[in-house]
């Protein structure tokens, strides 16, 4: 398959890459492991333990290096990959956070949309958008009318153990601040509007979102007073605004670029912010942030002024990665018709629809489903299609004789049966109008200030 103006460039080196992780794969779950040597394989003292982020992050990129290099296997394992998740959720349809991918045992029951989980749930989204397989819709499905129903708490978000629905873990933490933006590709905007108000708030009482908000005491939570640069309020913004348009939405991204430019610029780039509370930087900058931060901002502001970049105007559309690089969405690789706000199309406020009970393991599901004012466009499909097949032997076929590593312990965080209250958020809409007397003014000061502004040394 070709990808018209892609020549193949680093297409050789990448499925190089690809072929020395496949090792990872050889479990009896089909869930990879954490970590494998690129010259040696799966080390034997590797742990058995993985995060369900991990093992199912994995689709996007394979997917595509399976179609750019007619070679089904790199798509196979990692579809495996998330068949086993799934096939392990407990019966309300909850997923944990890590799980031994020898035994199928969760070794941590905590279920969330944030730290160790987040990217399970976006990539079961963004694999349909991008390939048109509608199991992974129909598995998105299932997942989000699960998290909206147990670990929604309006207009935030709780951890729980996966079996009970018992809150374990009353936190905000910063990972989950993707959720709002996910929620936009899956056209249920109500939902995110308000959760991104929520969050932030909070970051525009420290000035950054701190790593975990303790929504119990409304503070801090201790340990976590860290802001790593994250992106993922900020790409939440994006595909806020790109959805409604409300210009709140570019004042949000102006006091983040303030807090970045005025909290955490240092001589050679971008610091870490190691307590937002009393703006302590440190020496660090993670890859993400060139990746992801900034690059979200200029889109979001790019949109504003009339956009003039490849990701709004080019031949395709787009499909982001979990670490913000661009997949096209063309003809050859994608056969997904058009999908609410993704695609251009609104998706319709206040129509419910059930979801169909079958799923990949017959499993017993959660009866209840909560969809609110989202449409899920139930598909009728055949569960018999998604038998889970163990990719163990499989990949010992392609490489042989490598060993396993034995289990160690992952610790796992104290539970608490507390309680967070909830903080209601006033929400307000501007008038057509007086968005586009905003757009305007905002657009002709930007250009004033390009004219004026005399460069940067």
């Amino acid at each position: 398959m070709k990808i018209p103006t892609y020549d193949n460039q680093l297409l050789n080196l990448a499925e190089d890459l690809a072929r020395r992780l496949l090792p990872a794969f050889d479990s009896p779950t089909g869930i990879p492991f954490g970590s494998v040597n690129l010259l040696y394989g799966v080390d034997e003292h590797e742990s058995k333990i993985t995060s369900t982020a991990g093992g199912g992050t994995l689709t996007l990129e394979f997917g595509i290096l399976s179609r750019l290099t007619n070679d089904p296997v790199f798509e196979q394992v990692t579809k495996n990959a998330v068949r086993g998740l799934w096939a392990r959720r407990s019966k309300l349809n909850l997923v944990g956070a890590h799980i031994n991918i020898f035994s199928g045992e969760w070794t941590q029951k905590d279920a969330g949309i944030g730290t160790s989980i987040d990217s399970f749930y976006e990539y079961l989204l963004k694999a349909y958008l991008l390939f048109g397989d509608e199991e992974y819709l129909f598995i998105f499905q299932e997942a989000y009318a699960a998290a909206m129903h147990y670990l929604y708490n309006d207009p935030w978000y709780v951890e729980v153990n996966m079996d009970s629905a018992a809150i374990v873990w009353p936190l905000f933490n910063s990972l989950q601040a993707f959720w709002p933006g996910l929620q936009v590709l899956a056209g249920d905007i109500d939902p995110a509007i308000r959760t991104h108000t929520a969050f932030f708030s909070v970051w525009k009482r420290y000035g950054f979102t701190p790593e975990g908000f303790n929504l119990a005491t409304l503070t801090v939570q201790h340990g976590q007073k860290s802001y790593p640069l994250r992106p993922e309020l900020i790409e939440s913004t994006y595909w806020l605004y790109k959805a409604t348009r409300d210009p709140r939405y570019l004042d949000a991204g102006r006091d983040m670029v303030a807090s970045l430019q005025y909290g955490a610029r240092c001589p050679c780039g971008y610091c870490h912010i190691s307590d937002v509370e009393f703006q302590k930087q440190e020496d660090h900058m993670e890859s993400f942030f060139l990746a992801e931060t900034v690059k979200y901002l200029w889109l979001l502001f790019d949109l504003a002024v009339g956009p003039d970049n490849l990701v709004e105007n080019g031949p395709y559309k787009y499909v982001f990665s979990t670490e913000g690089h661009l997949l096209p969405a063309t003809p050859q690789i994608s056969l997904v018709r058009e999908h609410c706000m993704y695609f251009g199309a609104f998706c319709k406020s206040g129509n419910k629809q059930d979801s169909h009970t079958s799923d990949v393991t017959n499993q017993e599901t959660n009866e209840t489903r909560l969809y609110g004012s989202w449409d899920p466009s139930g598909l009728a499909l055949d569960p018999t299609l998604f038998n889970t097949s163990p990719t163990s032997g499989f990949i010992k076929g392609v490489c042989p004789g490598l060993t396993h590593g034995q289990r160690f312990g992952i610790s796992y965080v104290a539970s608490t049966d507390t309680t967070h209250e909830n903080q209601p958020t006033n929400q307000s809409s501007d008038s057509d109008s007086e968005n586009k007397n905003y757009h305007d003014n905002y657009r002709e000061s930007s250009e004033r200030k390009s004219k004026s502004d005399p460069p940067e040394e």
